[in-house]
């Protein structure tokens, strides 16, 4: 937070990337709907008629709930008891605030998959910088020639009053995370039987304007820095994945590298992006899979469909518990349904169909991207022959300690197969997410990448 002031402090940052900009921002006097009628990040302040969507009254404070020594936080919402639960049999009463994949899920799995809904609460609220850099971004962000990257940019959600699915997508890629966070976290990769292998992981992620070496008068087309480690099973230990995202993916594709342990050579990654497999994953998840989706838009059109309510995972605290196992949380088909919460949210919808004379695994992409963070909350994914194909859906947490929207579990789950991938799991581990990491540009370099294989 520190970084993130001293930035604030020494001027605006601008990514300028030099090229003719497609859309123009918002008015001055639409922009001025923020913080009133809408909330500072866009979503609408009010709830909706029915009084099932409350009104935005400013989300958690700081204080709403204890921290443990590991940083975990107590659920401020533990009395709660579900309104109801929606199950095989009685969900066409609830279809019309149900997403296709999750009616699909009912289908495939009508013993055991549920959806328990509880009262909605807007819990989202972020620091005060991230307000005023929302206002200052809906008035001079644009999309460059062609929609793959931004103009003057700052930090977080380009824009906050979008008018186009593409804009919807790239406030998803950009929605704030808190600056930089250090996290250990565990994957599982169940079969269909049930039987499941785990892979640890140590993450750190940095936005460049949190590095304790930040420029700000040097224009940037670095998004964000990631670093994955992998710590177990032993025969994938020391592996590292290092990525630098940019802004404009295709005028500066995305470059990422690895080091093989068992090599101990770094090489580049070309296939760490679109539909290349992403590492340790079994083929369950595409690159562009990790964070429910993130990397270049170039290869869909981008439809919006406006806003809709749907049942949505959310304050997801109880799933995120120390107390719990991972054998706790992962199920046969799906994980344990009866730790999970969901609320009734209204979501952008977005539609991602694949270009022609383009290529992905995924002909096309449902989107539901909740307002209050711009996070996505659940996508289908559709194969070539226009079959729903795969399921995900991010259980999220607010952690109000440091007002940052975060997902505890992403799951994919593949229709066809009857497996599925659960990332982010952290119940046994030491510690929490760390927003307390520092780093600085050279930490994310390749010959940074064999020390941290070898640690």
């Amino acid at each position: 937070m520190k970084t993130i002031n001293r930035m604030l402090r020494s001027g605006v940052l601008t990514l300028s990337l030099f090229a003719s900009s497609v859309m123009a921002a918002v008015s001055n006097d639409e922009a001025s709907k923020l913080g009133t009628t809408l909330t500072p990040v866009g979503a609408e302040k009010a709830g909706n008629a029915e009084g099932s969507i409350p009104a935005w009254n400013g989300g958690l404070p700081k204080n709403a709930g204890a921290v443990d020594a590991k940083g975990f936080l107590a659920d401020p919402f533990s009395a709660e008891q579900p309104l109801f639960i929606i199950t095989a049999q009685n969900v066409d009463q609830y279809k019309d605030k149900l997403t296709p994949g999750q009616i699909a899920m009912f289908k495939r799995y009508p013993g055991s998959y549920k959806i328990p809904v509880f009262t909605t609460h807007r819990s989202a609220a972020f620091p005060s910088f991230i307000y005023d850099t929302a206002k200052t971004n809906a008035v001079s962000t644009t999309l460059v020639e062609g929609g793959n990257g931004l103009e003057n940019f700052k930090i977080s959600m380009p824009f906050p009053i979008p008018k186009n699915g593409l804009e919807v997508i790239w406030n998803h890629i950009t929605h704030y995370r808190g600056g930089s966070v250090a996290r250990a976290i565990t994957q599982a990769m169940p079969q269909a039987d049930g039987a499941y292998n785990l892979v640890y992981f140590e993450d750190e992620t940095a936005f460049p304007y949190a590095l304790t070496d930040f420029d700000a008068s040097k224009p940037n087309n670095i998004l964000l820095y990631f670093k994955q480690r992998v710590v177990a099973p032993a025969r994938l230990s020391g592996d590292v994945l290092l990525v630098h995202d940019t802004l404009d993916q295709v005028k500066e594709p995305r470059m990422a590298w690895q080091y093989n342990a068992g090599q101990r050579r770094v090489r580049r990654a070309p296939q760490v992006s679109y539909d290349g497999p992403a590492p340790a994953s079994d083929g369950l998840r595409t690159s562009d899979n990790v964070d429910i989706y993130n990397g270049a838009p170039d290869r869909y059109e981008w439809t919006l469909n406006g806003k809709k309510e749907i049942y949505i995972p959310y304050n997801s605290y109880r799933l995120d518990s120390p107390t719990l196992k991972y054998a706790d949380i992962i199920k046969v088909g799906h994980i344990n349904q009866d730790l999970t919460r969901y609320e009734l949210h209204r979501v952008w919808h977005v539609t991602a169909t694949l270009k022609a004379g383009e290529r992905h695994i995924y002909a096309k992409r449902e989107f539901y991207i909740d307002e209050d963070t711009w996070a996505i909350a659940e996508a289908d994914h559709y194969d070539s022959r226009g079959n729903l194909w795969r399921v995900a859906e991010a259980h999220a947490v607010y952690y109000y300690d440091k007002q940052v929207p975060w997902y505890n579990v992403e799951t994919q789950y593949d229709l066809m197969s009857g497996r599925y991938i659960a990332l982010g799991m952290k119940n046994e581990a030491d510690h929490s997410l760390n927003f307390e990491f520092t780093a600085k540009q050279s930490d994310f370099t390749p010959t940074a990448l064999r020390q941290a294989g070898v640690q």
